[in-house]
């Protein structure tokens, strides 16, 4: 296992991206044939549209590569998981403004991707956390491991924030 990221990632509008190539992710069009699965958007090529708790200040927050599946930990209590293909060598995690970014250093190849999350409705609570004051119970992981493409999956659910992103990745647009 190789970490990318660790620590503290500044969100805004409760977004963060990984991105492969720089470009528009509509909401809708990140959760387009994700039916049921929220929280991590792969259906826009070459891109995710990660979702936190908190609107706007720094999170937890690591990304990691593994050779193969990680096994589950069921200590986090929000896990989806969704293909994903890079369309460039040059894959980076990316603040919503641009300010920061991370480069993720992952081949053009298919993925599986598993998206965890630990206190979302504390973080959606919280709502916006100033850079003076003490991180929230919010946190984040982001797994990344070869693999064939199959469909986006909901592998646990705890949280009514969750749950509402679960909801609007089934809602019809318009």
């Amino acid at each position: 296992m190789k970490v990318l990221v660790s620590g503290e990632v500044h969100v805004e509008y409760g977004q963060i991206f990984v991105e492969s190539e720089r470009g528009e992710c509509d909401l809708h069009d990140a959760f387009a044939g994700q039916e049921g699965v929220g929280l991590c958007g792969g259906g826009t090529d070459g891109t995710l549209l990660l979702l936190t708790g908190l609107r706007i200040g720094g999170v937890g927050f690591a990304a990691e590569l593994h050779g193969s599946r990680p096994a589950l930990d069921e200590t986090w209590e929000e896990i989806v998981e969704v293909p994903f293909r890079p369309v460039s060598e040059e894959t980076q995690l990316r603040q919503w403004n641009g300010k920061n970014s991370w480069e993720l250093g992952l081949e053009v190849r298919d993925y599986r991707v598993r998206y965890s999350a630990t206190g979302m409705d504390a973080g959606r609570s919280k709502n916006v956390r100033e850079d003076d004051e003490p991180q929230t119970d919010d946190r984040y992981l982001l797994q990344f491991w070869p693999a064939p493409p199959e469909p986006a999956r909901l592998l646990k659910q705890t949280s009514s924030t969750a749950a509402s992103w679960h909801d609007f990745a089934t809602s019809p647009v318009g």
